[in-house]
């Protein structure tokens, strides 16, 4: 190939340069895909992961996987909870930073010192079926009280009305209960001082003091 006049002569070698050959790259390994783990829970007032201290002084286990929250029953004690949700953690494959005890190294031992579940038995359903029972009167109570306001409006207003009356003489009961019970006082200070008391003979304020 001719150089085209007043061209710069490096040009020419570019021109001239051999074709530029492909080298075959080996290919990229595969991208590793790490197993999802769930972020470590915090540990609650009872000090474990995953359980909860309940008003009836149980302690209740509970752990997540993915979106959705496995209870894993009622424990008498924190510590038999945090096992029963160390041996679902290994079920799960979590790792074990996030396990409350360490002294657990297989799934196999972790299921061994976990608590067994607690059976339910007769008695535990005929006490449920008389929970319900009971909780069952209040609602129908609410119910029918409801149903009554709304059918005797004016004898709402009446019953509204005797307890603000009701209110209103036990605040002035209560207020003057006080005013003769610092009046009893200050005369019980003046004939202790060697006073003497402005009450009659015969006044029932003696029976104060």
């Amino acid at each position: 190939m001719r150089r085209s006049p007043g061209a710069p002569p490096h040009c020419h070698a570019l021109f001239l340069s051999p074709p530029c050959r492909f080298h075959a790259f080996s290919p990229l390994p595969a991208p590793r895909h790490h197993r999802a783990t769930m972020p470590p829970c915090r540990r609650g007032s009872s000090g474990y992961r995953g359980v909860r201290e309940r008003p009836n002084s149980w302690y209740s286990a509970e752990i997540r996987s993915g979106d959705v929250r496995l209870s894993l029953g009622s424990f008498r004690t924190a510590q038999e909870a945090a096992r029963a949700y160390d041996a679902a953690a290994w079920r799960l494959e979590r790792p074990h930073s996030q396990m409350n005890f360490r002294d657990v190294h297989t799934r196999e031992q972790a299921q061994t010192v976990a608590p067994p579940p607690r059976l339910i038995t007769d008695q535990d359903r005929a006490d449920h079926v008389r929970l319900q029972r009971r909780l069952l009167i209040p609602e129908e109570d609410e119910r029918a009280m409801a149903e009554w306001r709304r059918r005797h409006p004016e004898d709402v207003a009446n019953e509204r009305a005797y307890w603000a009356e009701r209110t209103a003489r036990r605040r002035a009961e209560r207020a003057d209960r006080c005013r003769r019970k610092a009046l009893a006082i200050s005369q019980c200070d003046t004939i202790e001082a060697g006073g003497r008391s402005i009450f009659t003979s015969d006044d029932e304020r003696w029976d104060d003091i």
